[in-house]
């Protein structure tokens, strides 16, 4: 299984590279969502992965609807719908931005303020290479603007004010 690469690996300050054409409906396209979608199956606090974020260098997030919901269903070892964005692009963004809490899985323990647009809207392709549009408001917006610096090669802690480290926290065992 991939894991979560953190802050000081190298492919997070790079920018992504677009899908190629001749990658859409392969073999090799449907491993990488999947080792995405695993990964981000095991972090319970996740609601979105970019490909960077497990060292794959393309222009691929992934979103968990399921975890995007004010009161999530419990994890159950099933996954809710995905959603897979290549190559997105922002179609258009709000004029209003919120400051809102953040945190990043490859920067495990830092939490701090972003101001992110109210809404926005992708463009992207599906696995099989054709175009749709996805729009969004709170956090699927946040996300889409996330996980786009994410493959531009930025990290929410750039711009981020009043950034705070967080201990890790102790994962409790039953005898």
């Amino acid at each position: 299984m991939k894991e979560i690469v953190q802050d000081g690996h190298p492919v997070l300050r790079e920018a992504a590279k677009e899908v190629p054409e001749e990658m859409f409906g392969t073999s090799e396209l449907s491993q990488i969502l999947k080792d995405m979608e695993d990964a981000l199956a095991k972090e319970a606090d996740g609601v979105a992965l970019a490909a960077p974020q497990i060292a794959l260098p393309y222009r691929i997030f992934i979103v968990r609807y399921d975890r995007m919901q004010e009161h999530p269903p419990e994890e159950s070892g099933h996954v809710g719908e995905v959603g897979i964005f290549i190559n997105p692009e922002f179609v258009r963004a709000s004029r209003r931005r919120n400051e809102v809490e953040e945190g990043c899985l490859s920067v495990r323990g830092k939490y701090g303020k972003t101001l992110r647009h109210e809404r926005a809207t992708v463009r992207a392709r599906t696995f099989d290479g054709s175009t749709f549009e996805r729009g969004g408001g709170g956090l699927l917006a946040q996300a889409f603007q996330h996980e786009i610096d994410h493959l531009d090669g930025i990290l929410f802690i750039d711009h981020a004010m009043d950034v705070v480290t967080l201990p890790p926290r102790v994962k409790e065992t039953h005898a």
